[in-house]
């Protein structure tokens, strides 16, 4: 698996949207990079958004449900990480999001939503969190 390209917003310090092409020549041109930081500059967030998009979950705060969500960014409504991806089966988007009701940040949680599709014609190939998990496991060998 190839990760393409990676969005997310509003995830732990790192608030607002971010984008992060991986398949730009800055990353690709010498096959080799990192990510690197001061402490709380967000190199976990940019794991996690991945972790999140791909797994709907992170490994340092596990799942995150509609009563518990410790990712978002404090006085936020929502948040989500989106990454495009390239296998040997295809070129892929999964997505992961969750608001607050009304996207107010005082808001309920709300049920978060996780999706798969192909990104070549944007059919959407899963979208319930345990068919999620198939296919993003048969499309990348990993679980």
């Amino acid at each position: 698996m190839k990760i393409r390209e990676l969005r997310f917003s509003n995830l732990n310090s790192l608030a607002g949207e971010w984008v992060i092409r991986f398949a730009d020549p800055a990353y690709t041109s010498s096959g080799l990079f990192a990510i690197i930081g001061p402490t709380g500059s967000g190199k976990t967030t940019i794991l996690d958004a991945v972790s999140l998009a791909l797994y709907g979950r992170t490994p340092r705060l596990g799942k995150i449900t509609k009563s518990g969500n410790e990712i978002m960014t404090r006085h936020t409504g929502e948040c989500y990480a989106e990454v495009e991806f390239e296998s040997q089966k295809g070129l892929f988007r999964c997505y992961w999001s969750q608001q607050r009701a009304r996207k107010n940040p005082l808001g309920e949680l709300q049920q978060p939503k996780h999706e798969i599709s192909n990104a070549a014609t944007g059919e959407i190939l899963a979208s319930r969190k345990t068919d999620v998990m198939d296919v993003i496991e048969e499309v990348t060998g990993m679980s």
